[in-house]
Order: C-alpha cells, then structure tokens, then sequence
C-alpha cells in the first residue's frame, strides 16, 4: 500500500474520531495486513499531533488469551494515547466525542524513565515511577462496534479516552489485585489485575518490545495502560461509574450526554 492511500485512510479512521461519526470496515476491502494498519494508525495519530495535541504515552490491547483466541492473532496490539484523551478522575465525561463508547477496568502505569525493546520483568518494574487503577473508554468507530483486526488497529485500538486513579507505590506486590467495576451502584465487572496476562507487568514488557519494534520506545513520563482486566460494558449518560482496586483505591467518573 503506498504512502497516499495510507495517508488517505488515516484521514477517514481520524475524521471518524474528530466528528464522532461511525463508519464502514474497509480493512478486508483493501487488503490490509497489520503492518499496513499500524501505518495508518500511526499516520492518523500525526494528524491529531499536527492539531496540537501531545503524546502521553500507549495502550495495550488483547491483553488476555481469550481475546486473542477470539481475534485469530497471537500477539497484542496496541495504541497511542494523547493528552486529548485524557479525563479527569471524578469529573464529568461528555459521551458526544463518542460513537460506541464502553468502559473496562485497567492497571496504568507511570514511567520514570524510558525503556528499551527487550526488558526483563525487574527491568521493567525499575522503570516505574507509580501505578495506579484506571479505567479506559474504548470506542470503535466502526459500524455496529464490528471490525476485522486490521480495522482495530488503524483506528488506533479503539483507544479513545482514559482516567487515571490515584498514584501508588509500584513496589508492592500487584499481581493478583482484586477489583470491582459498578455502574450507578451496581457490580458490573469482577475480576483481578491477574487478569491482564497474569501479571500486568507482562504487559509492560511487551509494550515496549512492541513500542520500540515501531521506532517509538516508552519515555519517560509516558503513561501505559496495561489492557482490560475483565470485559468492557457499554456507556450511557447519567451514568456513574467506578473501579475499586484492592489496596489500590478507586476511580471513577459520571457520564452527560
């Protein structure tokens, strides 16, 4: 695929975001593999640079064997996460930046300093300032949240929207951290950090091989999202959602229309 096409598909998937308006797959239609999606991906993402916005840090998704099994893929993949996406802990989250906006319990983490392709776990965990529970507002702008992997990924992972909890010491043992996501009071999703490969250090590690791979290594006050722990559930105004996390504190935040 040449460099116009990729432009011009990267121009679609990014108009679909700006406008918050669904659009049709086209991955199987033009053939696109993942090399060409991520290019596309990465090509929308400058658009929003060239707009103003700045990198904050990525995202990780696929993140647990079933989901891989269920997409036909057997790695992660991953997005790019900008200042615009971020949402502030408490405050109201306007959905009409959004097409089909759901929500799922994640693990973030601060880095302290940058972090090369290949890193042992106890590397990675050196290069961690905080962690902190969170909760990502994925949104797939295509047709019925239907897509193909190649789809996914050009739009950026569905990344769309984050909220970073309080920041904790990342020396403590967060492995197996039970959680508890409700909407309006009630228990939606329950899981455990444990859920994001079984360790969401894991998902650290192949952040940066992955990030890295792209010629775009983890930096220093980079923010990583280590993938949903449990399913997404589908937002709706006058919402209030919250994530409880073991030993970890909680955040949350309420939807408008």
């Amino acid at each position: 695929m040449n460099e116009q096409r990729i432009a011009a598909l990267a121009e679609v998937v990014d108009s679909a975001a700006y406008h918050a308006r669904a659009i049709a797959q086209f991955a199987e239609q033009e053939g696109i593999g993942e090399t060409e999606a991520y290019a596309i991906q990465a090509a929308s993402i400058a658009r929003r640079l060239a707009r103003g916005e700045r990198r904050t840090g990525m995202k990780m998704g696929f993140t647990s064997r079933a989901k891989m099994v269920q997409m036909g893929v057997l790695d992660m993949i991953w997005g790019r996460l900008t200042d615009a996406m971020a949402e502030t802990d408490g405050a109201p989250v306007s959905l009409r930046r959004f097409v089909h906006p759901r929500v799922e319990p994640e693990l973030a983490f601060l880095l302290a300093k940058p972090l090369p392709a290949a890193v042992s776990l106890p590397e990675a965990l050196d290069a961690v300032a905080a962690i902190a529970p969170a909760l990502e507002i994925i949104d797939s702008r295509f047709d019925n949240f239907k897509f193909t992997l190649g789809d996914v990924v050009a739009d950026n992972a569905s990344s769309s929207g984050y909220v970073i909890g309080p920041w904790c010491d990342p020396r403590q043992d967060f492995a197996n951290r039970g959680l508890l996501m409700s909407i309006n009071g009630t228990a939606r999703q329950v899981g455990s950090t444990a859920g994001i490969l079984g360790h969401p250090l894991r998902s650290l590690v192949a952040a940066a091989r992955l990030s890295a791979a792209a010629g775009e290594p983890l930096q220093a006050g980079w923010i990583v999202m280590a993938g949903g722990a449990t399913a997404a559930e589908a937002l709706l105004p006058g919402q209030h959602v919250m994530l409880e996390m073991q030993g970890l504190g909680r955040v949350e935040f309420n939807t408008v229309a």
